[in-house]
């Protein structure tokens, strides 16, 4: 079962290896990983996504609570929350499609960032499901490159 996890911690070199180290070094794989500042600069926030079964995951969070640059642990599944990931896609846009891209980008509230005689770059935000449906309907018309950004998540309330 996929798991996302948040994790505030201490925003200081070398705090990304120790909580990556965790989890390579108990064989845990991580699916998904994005950290940035908050509004205090000493406190980041790690998103994680990980799979396993609960009791998999509850060693993961305990492991985690015992790293010192580890201020909170909380596992999101089956609490109430909002998940977003942002995708980058540079698509081949010939004169004949590129009516069709901008309609799809249209669709998913996307936005052009970038423009060139051969290709759009295009920049959409959203669920993983929604991702996967705007990636699903451009490829058939072509595209070159992909960045993600891994998904990130808030509790609600």
């Amino acid at each position: 079962m996929r798991h996302t996890i948040s994790v505030l911690v201490e925003n200081e070199l070398g705090v990304l290896a120790r909580v990556a180290g965790l989890f390579s070094g108990r064989g845990f794989n991580i699916e998904s990983l994005s950290v940035a500042e908050t509004l205090d600069p000493t406190v980041s926030t790690m998103t994680i996504v990980t799979r396993g079964d609960d009791q998999i995951i509850e060693q993961v969070t305990k492991q985690l609570n015992k790293l010192v640059c580890v201020i909170k642990v909380m596992d999101l599944e089956g609490k109430d929350y909002v998940e977003r990931e942002m995708v980058l896609v540079k698509v081949a846009a010939k004169a004949e499609t590129r009516a069709e891209i901008l309609r799809i980008t249209d669709i998913f509230r996307g936005k052009v960032v970038d423009v060139s005689p051969k290709s759009y770059a295009i920049e959409v935000t959203g669920d993983e499901d929604k991702i996967r449906a705007f990636l699903e309907l451009l490829k058939p018309i072509g595209i070159k490159e992909v960045a993600r950004t891994g998904r990130v998540a808030l509790a609600r309330g």
